[in-house]
């Protein structure tokens, strides 16, 4: 009998790509960010977070392999794991950089035709969706990912190759990574929207009366983080809320310009 393959993933978005590929039963340790499903939390062991593990769980539970990711989880850990463990450290910028994560998932774990499916599927949602945005115009953002500091996601970012993706130019593209910013930055900035994400950092509406002091201009909105941050399968679900999201914010604009006109 062929000897099942123990997995820790220290990334959630891994994590749910790992049980699309019906590969749950190879879980053995997730991190307590690990949502997706609902039901996994119940099942398996929890290690920590994405940046402050338990070792001596993870060592306990003999993985044959640990998956990291380069902006989920610091040098430090992956050191520590690499002591204990095959480690697999994904980095993971663009759509493309998924579909080739997917498919090594097929290859370390035996799970080819699922990976195969997968990756076709979001082949599929991603060429519809580049017909539904194709003739919509480019509207100016900033996404916010954080607040004390207020943080935006920049370049060499999957949050900013979503946004392309979705043809909304992020004023913040020529900075690296997630920079702190003032929110004065964005008082007399040519900007659409300001998209305040779910994740990591919670914003709710009183975050929208805030930054509305300083640009009474833009349009905020609340956003799913998760559709912008989670790479792998989450993908086909992406999309179509990325449909229904440029079709509030047309009547949102609509709105605005209507009672200005009022």
């Amino acid at each position: 009998m062929k000897k099942l393959i123990r997995i820790i993933s220290l990334v959630p978005s891994q994590t749910e790509l790992l049980v699309d590929l019906g590969l749950e039963e190879n879980i053995v340790g997730i991190t307590k960010f690990c949502v997706h499903p609902t039901s996994l939390k119940k099942n398996k062991t929890i290690v920590g977070g994405t940046k402050n593990i338990k070792l001596d769980k993870i060592k306990e539970l003999q993985p044959d392999f640990i998956l990291c990711n380069k902006e989920e989880n610091t040098k430090e850990i992956v050191l520590e794991c690499e002591r204990i463990s095959k480690v697999h450290v994904s980095n993971i910028v663009t759509i493309q950089d998924t579909l080739a994560l997917i498919e090594l998932y097929g290859k370390l774990f035996s799970c080819e035709e699922n990976t195969s499916q997968l990756t076709r599927k979001i082949n599929l949602k991603l060429t519809d969706f580049n017909q539904f945005i194709k003739n919509k115009p480019t509207l100016k953002v900033a996404y916010f990912i954080w607040k004390k500091p207020w943080m935006v996601a920049g370049n060499e970012t999957f949050i900013n190759h979503i946004l392309q993706l979705n043809k909304f130019e992020n004023i913040f593209k020529n900075k690296n990574r997630y920079p702190e910013i003032e929110l004065e930055n964005i008082k007399n900035k040519d900007l659409d929207l300001v998209l305040l994400s779910s994740e990591p950092y919670p914003f709710k509406n009183k975050d929208i009366a805030e930054i509305a002091k300083i640009n009474s201009e833009a349009k905020i909105i609340l956003v799913d983080g998760e559709y912008f941050s989670w790479y792998g399968s989450r993908l086909l679900k992406a999309f179509d809320y990325f449909k229904e999201l440029r079709n509030s914010i047309k009547n949102l604009i609509i709105h605005f310009y209507l009672t200005i006109i009022l």
